[in-house]
């Protein structure tokens, strides 16, 4: 993750997913955003455009086979975030849990340095800009509760299930 913020062209996708369609958006350095919405703008196509780097295909490639179930290792994907420092830190720690395992946000906030950071951990979960990619809904409240997710509590229950984290009686 470079987390620099350059002035540099963006490429937008359009990609089909379990809730709709999402927009991925990559700079040069790494991809920067993944966001679901109801309406995509009308310039943005499910084309990779020729002049992206070739990461940007493979990460719309990884993105389908992990909605279709199917193994999906997003780990060397690039990846350029805008965020404050310590974002990038929870981030980069984040990327490090492996699909099926979950952490708590007590324990995120250790792993990084401020064990007294839940609620700080909380906020730059908010913040992520690339949800899966980034996998903030691998984060779980105290006693192994859902706890928030930006996209909605029901997404963050799906992506768990389909990653075969069990959820109690959810």
């Amino acid at each position: 993750m470079t987390g620099s913020r350059r002035y540099c062209p963006t490429w937008r996708v359009l990609l089909a997913t379990p809730w709709g369609p999402a927009v991925l958006s990559a700079t040069y350095l790494g991809l920067s955003g993944l966001e679901f919405t109801p309406s995509p703008p009308a310039e943005v196509s499910g084309v990779v455009p020729p002049a992206a780097p070739p990461w940007l295909g493979r990460a719309v490639a990884l993105l389908t086979d992990y909605f279709a179930g199917r193994p999906a290792d997003f780990s060397s994907l690039p990846l350029d975030p805008a965020g404050t420092p310590f974002q990038q830190r929870v981030w980069q720690e984040l990327r490090r849990l492996p699909p099926g395992q979950t952490v708590s946000y007590g324990e995120l906030a250790s792993r990084v340095g401020k064990p007294k950071g839940a609620r700080a951990v909380g906020q730059a979960l908010k913040r992520n800009p690339l949800p899966i990619l980034i996998p903030c809904h691998r984060v779980l409240a105290a006693r192994g509760q859902l706890g928030g997710y930006s996209s909605g509590l029901e997404r963050k229950l799906w992506l768990l299930r389909h990653e075969g984290v069990d959820i109690g009686g959810r």
